[in-house]
């Protein structure tokens, strides 16, 4: 709980140790209000500059050395459509740890989440570069995603690290099954969009494997069954939107 919420005395429910998790500090403990209130100006401005791309990668794009294949129109279009969805799904992640890591309890488990994002970041700058090189946009959808999925994450993190941590499995289960239908999605000749889904597949799992390892509380099927009926719901919509 929160033992008092005047300035100068410390705040107990967010003791966020060290580190730093999309480019802002992380709280020390006995933290005061003020900190708590820069803290959160910061993720303001960095939910801001996720929305509006104005991050980059730390890892170059894996497609960056490949041609680019000749595709008529409709594959084009499909293309985009489906790195659209990807790349949301990336803006969703970014709010997921940062909602997460705020509510974080454990400094192992928080330095989990701050790892994950950083790759997380990078799938989203090479979607958006690769959604860009076809000529397409992005969703106008995503400022909606990323506030539920802030708001989710920052919940499962409240109710403690096991279910946060085991909440990062359950997604990347799922992120890791959708990249599968899109690899299989994609023209056979568009090799750039697949190196990077490839990458991104392989980063996806070993984050869930190691949420469990960390000692995430693996989630039931019937729980995973529901989320994967919010994800198509995310899917289907942003692939035209």
């Amino acid at each position: 709980m929160i033992s008092a919420w005047s300035s100068g005395k410390k705040i107990e429910a967010f003791c966020l140790g060290h580190g730093d998790i999309m480019g802002g500090p992380i709280l020390p403990r006995g933290a005061t209000l003020p900190d708590l209130i820069d803290h959160l100006i910061v993720g303001f401005d960095q939910a801001l500059r996720t929305l509006t791309g104005q991050i980059s990668s730390e890892r170059a794009s894996p497609s960056s050395a490949l041609a680019e294949a000749d595709m008529d129109n409709a594959a084009k279009q499909h293309v985009i459509g489906l790195m659209r969805v990807n790349h949301t799904g990336e803006i969703c992640a970014q709010a997921l740890y940062e909602g997460q890591a705020l509510m974080a309890r454990n400094d192992e488990a928080r330095g989990a989440l701050v790892d994950a994002a950083q790759e997380e970041r990078d799938h989203l700058v090479w979607c958006r570069e690769r959604v860009d090189e076809l000529g397409g946009r992005t969703s106008v959808l995503d400022p909606i995603f990323y506030g539920a999925s802030f708001v989710m994450g920052a919940a499962t993190g409240l109710i403690g690290d096991k279910v946060s941590l085991g909440f990062v499995e359950a997604t990347e289960d799922q992120v890791v099954e959708h990249l599968d239908r899109h690899l299989q999605d994609l023209p056979e000749e568009d090799v750039r969009s697949r190196a990077i889904l490839e990458q991104m597949r392989e980063d996806e799992a070993r984050h869930g494997d190691h949420a469990l390892a960390l000692g995430g509380e693996e989630f039931p099927r019937p729980v995973k069954a529901v989320m994967s009926v919010a994800s198509r719901l995310m899917t289907e919509s942003t692939y035209r939107i």
